[in-house]
């Protein structure tokens, strides 16, 4: 079900496990039960790594839920088409390792490995971690060319 930007940042606040909400997302979906209670939601924005902004591609920043099973495939299936729909040809994401995977593909998302990993934390200009910062897995959905 559609969903806006601030109303999904309210509920990964509440439901994320390890991350605040993003800064800001392009767009976000949402997934309910029979009642209209919303059980999941998902943010989708422009890439973090700048070299994959390519204005192509799209990142699914935050994906939460209440534990409802199934809610996370269908968020992600639900990303994927709605940015397919606005023109974009890739989308991508980000899990911790000791997060399976089962929910991307079982969307049809394809694992490409390890990536990132760190902090952004410089001498110039320190910051305090507040998230994991061990490797990630990186993701991807994309057009078939």
């Amino acid at each position: 079900m559609p969903c806006t930007v601030r109303a999904a940042s309210a509920f990964v606040e509440e439901h994320h496990r390890h991350h605040r909400a993003p800064q800001g997302a392009r767009f976000a979906v949402a997934v309910a039960d029979e009642a209209g209670v919303v059980r999941g939601v998902a943010m989708v924005g422009t890439p973090v790594a700048r070299l994959a902004s390519d204005g192509w591609t799209a990142e699914v920043v935050r994906v939460a839920t209440d534990g409802c099973p199934n809610a996370c495939s269908a968020l992600y299936g639900a990303c994927w088409r709605a940015a397919r729909a606005l023109g974009y040809k890739k989308l991508i994401t980000y899990t911790l390792p000791a997060e399976g995977g089962a929910s991307l593909r079982g969307s049809g998302w394809v694992c490409l490995g390890e990536a990132g990993g760190g902090n952004w934390s410089r001498r110039s200009r320190p910051r305090v971690d507040e998230h994991p910062t061990q490797v990630k897995m990186k993701w991807e959905r994309r057009m078939c060319l």
